[in-house]
């Protein structure tokens, strides 16, 4: 139950996120029309493919970060003392729980600073990102969702150090999976029907509770560790 209680948090981050996300990925999802014909590109059946394939190539990205991250906390946690080990990945993942909670409630937005961390990777990704463009098909799409799943963001980061903190690769794997479908609905839809999602999840009252609520869950793991 725990367990799934952290996916359904991770999912909860990613679509209350999503506003960030639309922030700092909308000109990406932008371009994929970049080389289409403009009858094309204002035909939601048309679009939607390359949309669909764009995201499925982005969350697997994250997925992979995740199971690498995760594998990562269990080699670091097997060089401790067992009950050590589980105190510090279950205090790792409240600090950042409630780090991320008090970001979606608007309180707290030093997660900004992580997305610099991730600089040097990407200036060697972003070259190969740019030969995939434009955008003529759900196959280029796929790639450059893969690619761009590594764009430096803040909010990706701190979930996939949750990831790590889990100590388990499939479970760092399923908290990106949770994170990267939660962030869907903005971006698969933007264009389409995201304009009034994305206004409801600025609205002040909501965000706050839902960063009341993942905060509330990293206390919670946070006395756990304790």
């Amino acid at each position: 139950m725990e367990q799934g209680l952290s996916y359904a948090a991770a999912f909860l981050v990613g679509l209350l996120g999503g506003v960030h996300c639309v922030g700092m990925c909308g000109g990406i999802v932008g371009a994929l029309s970049f080389g289409l014909a403009a009858s094309r590109r204002s035909d939601p059946r048309a679009m939607l493919p390359l949309l669909a394939a764009y995201n499925l190539g982005r969350i697997a990205s994250y997925g992979l970060a995740g199971l690498l991250a995760g594998g990562l906390g269990m080699l670091l946690a097997s060089s401790l003392p067992v009950w050590y080990a589980q105190r510090a990945l279950l205090l790792l993942a409240g600090l950042f729980m409630l780090g991320l909670g008090l970001y979606l409630g608007g309180w707290w937005f030093g997660l900004g600073r992580i997305e610099r961390l991730g600089g040097a990777l990407w200036r060697r990704i972003e070259p190969l990102a740019r030969r995939w463009l434009p955008v003529r098909s759900a196959s280029q799409a796929l790639v450059l969702g893969t690619l761009w799943g590594w764009v430096p963001c803040g909010l990706v980061y701190s979930v996939l150090v949750w990831a790590l903190s889990s100590g388990n690769p499939l479970r760092g794997a399923g908290l990106m999976l949770a994170f990267g479908l939660g962030t869907v609905p903005n971006l698969l839809f933007m264009g389409f029907a995201a304009g009034s999602l994305a206004a409801w999840l600025r609205r002040r009252g909501v965000r706050q509770l839902a960063g009341g609520l993942v905060a509330g869950f990293g206390l919670f793991t946070l006395w756990q560790a304790w």
